[in-house]
């Protein structure tokens, strides 16, 4: 296997087939009684620092995959937060959910409102393997950092995920201008959480994986969290489980070496967003086994995250189906792997 090349991430997962967002809009209104808000206008302010259940923050794709309605699985699992997927560009540098839902006043925003007015919240992520990425549209760090600047005040975020995969990862040029215009929105918005995610090979990052957090050191970027999807490997040995811890020890070496942390604040500077289930590799099936394992290592090293793809594959297939946009594929309770994270306290 060549561990050079950028890492596939959910290209099955991840494809294109969008919900509209009238239809988005009625499954949430229908089940949650939300109606869409508009936020309020208020000047930027300085977001609180993390708390400890933002470190537990699954994935939730509303584009695709017959999404929950998010406050269904606050309720079921004792999640708090969600990371929401995907801020795309619209086709130049301006932010769209998927490329083509507004920012605000749609059904996204919709859930959002749900979310909170349950006493949750949200890290909103930017990028993804599929569609046009605001780090290739957005032609300079000023101009990027002006995209995120727009999601970040759309909703007063407390944190911002920056999901870097495919083309966007495999350009130095481009690593360079995300790692540039996150320092610059970490300048502008003191206390808000970043978390940089990417592919992994079982025994750490990639090179480009490596050059990327290379460059955040250099830059002076104080990211919250390196973050590595620990799947798709295309071969592995033992578990998926002992692969991810493998994965993640080899992260912290990087970010240690690159920034001169002890080994300690290395880890806490890391963290995982693994894949329930049944992956896009035919020999990879991360279990929940898999997922007590990892979360056991979280615990003991502190990371910053504990994420996974997705809460919309938390549920068991029907009678003979495989594993796909919204279910794993293997013999699960409905919300078992969701009910595994929400324990990470950070």
């Amino acid at each position: 296997m060549d561990r050079t090349a950028p890492q596939p991430r959910h290209r099955m997962r991840r494809r294109r087939a969008l919900l509209t967002a009238s239809a988005a809009t009625l499954l949430i209104a229908a089940t949650t009684g939300a109606a869409a808000g508009t936020p309020a206008d208020a000047p930027r302010r300085a977001a609180p620092k993390a708390a400890p259940s933002m470190a537990a923050a699954p994935y939730e794709y509303l584009g695709w995959g017959d999404p929950q309605p998010p406050t269904e699985v606050m309720a079921a699992t004792g999640t708090k937060w969600f990371t929401l997927a995907f801020i795309l560009s619209d086709g130049g540098c301006n932010p769209a959910w998927d490329g083509n839902r507004p920012l605000t006043g749609g059904s996204d925003q919709a859930a959002i409102d749900a979310i909170r007015a349950k006493g949750g919240d949200v890290v909103i992520s930017a990028g993804g393997w599929s569609g046009a990425k605001l780090g290739e549209k957005c032609d300079s760090a000023d101009a990027l950092a002006g995209a995120y600047q727009k999601v970040i005040d759309a909703y007063r975020l407390k944190a911002l995920d920056i999901d870097i995969e495919d083309t966007e990862m495999s350009n130095a040029t481009v690593r360079q201008r995300v790692v540039d215009a996150l320092k610059k929105v970490k300048a502008a918005n003191p206390g808000l959480v970043t978390y940089v995610t990417m592919g992994t090979t079982p025994e750490g990052p990639n090179d480009d994986g490596k050059d990327l957090i290379r460059r955040g050191a250099k830059a002076g970027l104080d990211n919250d969290g390196w973050v590595i999807m620990p799947f798709d490997f295309g071969g592995h040995s033992g578990t998926m489980g002992e692969a991810t811890v493998s994965a993640l020890d080899g992260l912290a070496a990087e970010v240690k070496s690159a920034y001169g942390y002890s080994e300690a604040d290395a880890y806490r500077r890391t963290g995982v967003s693994s894949m329930n289930g049944h992956t896009d590799q035919a020999d990879e099936n991360v279990t929940l086994d898999d997922f007590r394992t990892i979360l056991d290592h979280a615990r003991t090293h502190h990371l910053a995250r504990f994420a996974f793809w997705a809460v919309n594959r938390d549920r068991p297939c029907g009678s003979g189906g495989n594993a796909g946009d919204n279910c794993s594929g293997v013999d699960q309770e409905p919300y078992a792997y969701t009910k595994i994270v929400a324990q990470y306290e950070g």
